[in-house]
């Protein structure tokens, strides 16, 4: 664990309450998950302290998984209360997911920071393409996969979910809307996927990452205290941003927020490389 001066740590506390309340308004909004937004902002916060090296990317990802479980249990717990929740492929998906998040949290602590870059980079890219051209009822399937269909699907879900950092909103919304689920159903099964991603991703990148140097205040590849914060943060204000989005022109949002996701994985990839 490493110290930062004074001026340093303040700098990085203001970092992380931005992107704590960012990332708030968004996973409200679009239901895609903060860390679309955690994930970059403590990434350039490090790069401009110049702290982290070779493995700030790793520590950003780190620290929007540990973020994450809080985030995706008071989510689930809400959308539980409102009955939205498939029970049923809540259980059956989760072990599964959760094994792929730590697969993918073994092969973050094993992938340089330029190869994580490119992983990044790209799903980014196909969350910002799902966003901003695919219609909301388009479909691929009549219905969800089951026994290996369901678990190499949900493997890969939390493996790619645990090396961006972000929940099970994303790719698993996505798949279960893709298979004929009501979009409703499918961001509140999803938020369940995130608590597994979240708990089992996280302690990966702590394992992955114990040995590795000039990570401020981490435990391993999790920044815990900034995790803390803009985990209190996202989940005070994800409430503003659901109901932001029953005021706001849904589709002019979904485009805008799908091209400022492309731009972050091009910006991300850019630095890193």
């Amino acid at each position: 664990m490493t110290a930062l001066p004074l001026a340093d740590l303040l700098l990085l506390l203001v970092a992380l309450i931005a992107a704590g309340l960012a990332g708030g308004i968004v996973a409200g909004l679009f239901g895609v998950g903060g860390g679309t937004v955690i994930v970059p902002a403590v990434f350039y916060a490090f790069e401009v302290l110049g702290v982290g090296g070779e493995g700030n990317l790793h520590t950003a990802i780190g620290t929007s998984l540990l973020t994450i479980v809080a985030t995706s249990w008071r989510s689930l717990r809400a959308h539980r209360s409102h009955g939205a929740v498939d029970e049923v492929v809540l259980k059956t998906w989760t072990p599964w997911v959760g094994f792929g998040a730590l697969i993918g949290a073994a092969v973050a602590g094993a992938t340089s920071m330029e190869g994580l870059a490119i992983v990044y980079g790209v799903c980014l890219a196909l969350i910002a393409a799902q966003l901003g051209l695919m219609p909301e009822r388009f479909t691929l399937a009549k219905d969800l996969p089951t026994d290996w269909g369901r678990r190499g699907l949900g493997s890969v879900i939390g493996g790619l979910s645990a090396m961006m950092g972000i929940g099970g909103g994303s790719f698993g919304g996505m798949m279960m809307t893709l298979c004929g689920r009501p979009i409703h159903q499918a961001v509140a099964t999803a938020s369940g996927f995130g608590v597994a991603i979240g708990t089992a991703a996280t302690l990966g990148f702590v394992a992955f990452g114990w040995d590795a140097a000039g990570r401020p205040l981490s435990l391993g590849y999790v920044n815990v205290p900034g995790a803390v914060v803009m985990a209190v943060l996202t989940t005070a204000v994800a409430p503003w941003g659901a109901k932001l989005a029953h005021s706001l022109d849904k589709r002019v949002l979904r485009k805008a927020f799908a091209v400022y996701l492309l731009a972050t994985a091009l910006s991300v990839a850019v630095k890193a490389l």
